[in-house]
């Protein structure tokens, strides 16, 4: 990881380009105007800025035909702090997550011990990754302070749907009601926001009781969309010619119509992650026409890949779900235009490189996919003719931040000063509102279903932006990462498109400008 930036305080991003979602939301507001911003004290510069003007004035960028857009945000990350930081950290992982743009993150409950909430006697060996706190929850509430640092990206938990994550009994919603997020009411900075066990399906005898915790707690349940005791990659050609046992289609679309009917018994919001199949969405579309709370995910390398990646990258594409058929990509591709897909998750997952050479069949499933995921997605889905460049920021900035129950950044002709002289462009001083002035612009957010407008007493705008070059041409370098893991199929790939900066509080926290 590159060392914090020094030097000019504050940034003046000229003629940058505002999502055309805000112009929607409000006709008076320009297509184009100049950003000014400070520079956070940690933040993450891959490139020295240029000396500000004499008299302290900002260090100017010229951004034309960059657009700045609502910072992206992923539900569904594996940091693996505690426990595997020898995989990931904290540090590692939100170091990750703003180099691809994201203001936030929802860290997965497979820690070590697992995010239930429990108390950790302090004789068990798990307990000296804790640092003195009795649960892996609460250490990584006050992860900061344990270890001495400043994240640069929002985090929310997501609590373990089962104790210790081993399917036999449900979590206790005791052990975890401390760390909701509550309206009005200060509590945890890293709240509990949905309910999961991701990496393992939730046994069948538990999901009734998953339900109820989750509708008492006002939150999501999760799912992982997978369930199986053999297999290593897609049941097919590919399969049967590498000679490995395969994982049929039924393994994902059984669980998703198992999950869409709990949804329809007990009317908990369900949400599907890393749906891969095109039987799977055809479930899916006909739940949304039934009305019921049901809300999915698919992840870049679904859309990018098909099974006969694993010929070609060996491991590096191995996962679960695994990579499907090239009929299921095209799939899941018309399913993301169609709308059936609510949003793109990365599903983070690192590992060692040590790990991911020991063959097929016992290296372990999961790639990395925060420093990728926008150039990826742009080059499948926008400049493969799918979707517009509004609808992919909608798919990785709104919908997430939404799901996670965050306020989504917005603008409005207010936000900005008016042009002063001829030619000069209007101004959006982010110097004033990340100290705390005006913050009650925002887009309505969901919390317990009901609709909250952000205010004195609610998450206000936090802005959080990302600066996105859509055209920037660069090759995918494993090892330029800001993780720890270089555990990508993606490697040599050429890409346009790629954030530029990552705006967190109306504070630069990132920039390779």
């Amino acid at each position: 990881m590159s060392a914090a930036a020094q030097g000019p305080r504050t940034v003046l991003l000229h003629n940058v380009t505002l999502w055309s979602g805000w112009r929607r939301k409000d006709s008076a507001l320009p297509v184009a105007v100049d950003v000014i911003a400070p520079l956070a004290e940690s933040a993450i510069a891959e490139r020295p800025l240029a000396a500000g003007e004499p008299g302290g004035a900002p260090v100017r960028v010229d951004c034309t035909g960059m657009m700045l857009v609502p910072g992206f945000a992923d539900p569904h990350v594996h940091f693996r702090d505690p426990g595997q930081t020898h995989k990931e950290t904290m540090v590692t992982g939100c170091a990750a997550a703003v180099s691809g743009g994201y203001t936030s993150v929802l860290i997965m409950p497979n820690t070590v011990p697992a995010l239930d909430g429990a108390r950790i006697d302090p004789a068990d060996p798990r307990a000296q990754q804790l640092h003195g706190y009795d649960s892996a929850l609460d250490y990584l509430e006050h992860y900061e302070q344990a270890n001495g640092v400043t994240l640069p990206v929002r985090y929310a938990l997501c609590a373990a749907a089962s104790r210790d994550r081993e399917g036999g009994q449900p979590s206790r919603i005791e052990d975890w009601r401390h760390a909701l997020a509550t309206v009005g009411t200060p509590g945890f900075a890293h709240p509990v926001v949905a309910v999961s066990d991701d990496g393992a399906a939730v046994p069948d005898a538990l999901l009734d009781d998953v339900a109820r915790m989750c509708l008492e707690a006002g939150v999501p349940f999760i799912d992982h969309c997978e369930h199986h005791d053999s297999g290593i990659m897609n049941e097919g050609a590919t399969s049967r010619r590498l000679g490995v046992p395969g994982i049929a289609e039924q393994t994902e679309t059984t669980i998703i119509a198992r999950d869409i009917d709990l949804a329809r018994r007990t009317g908990c919001h369900v949400h599907l992650q890393h749906v891969s199949c095109a039987a799977s969405f055809d479930l899916i579309r006909r739940a949304k026409d039934e009305g019921l709370p049901v809300t999915c995910e698919t992840a870049p390398h679904y859309l990018a890949l098909d099974d006969t990646a694993v010929e070609r990258m060996d491991t590096m594409a191995k996962m679960n779900p695994p990579l499907r058929s090239e009929a299921n990509k095209f799939a899941t591709r018309k399913a993301v235009a169609d709308g059936t897909v609510d949003l793109i998750a990365t599903d983070h997952a690192p590992h060692t490189l040590r790990e991911k050479s020991e063959g097929l069949l016992k290296a372990p499933n999961g790639i990395i996919g925060l420093e990728t995921a926008y150039g990826v997605c742009r080059d499948v889905l926008v400049a493969g003719g799918y979707i517009s460049d509004d609808r992919l920021i909608t798919l990785m900035g709104v919908n997430p931040s939404i799901v996670m129950g965050n306020a989504v950044s917005s603008l409005s002709a207010s936000d900005l000063s008016q042009p002063q002289g001829p030619g000069a462009a209007p101004v959006l001083d982010l110097t004033r509102l990340a100290a705390g002035a005006d913050t009650s612009s925002a887009f309505h957010y969901l919390r317990d279903g009901k609709a909250y407008a952000a205010g004195a007493e609610s998450p206000a705008n936090q802005r959080d932006y990302t600066l996105v070059d859509m055209h920037r041409e660069w090759t995918v370098d494993p090892g330029a990462f800001h993780s720890k893991a270089r555990n990508t199929p993606f490697a040599g790939m050429r890409l346009a498109g790629r954030p530029v900066a990552t705006l967190v509080g109306g504070r630069i926290v990132f920039t390779r400008i």
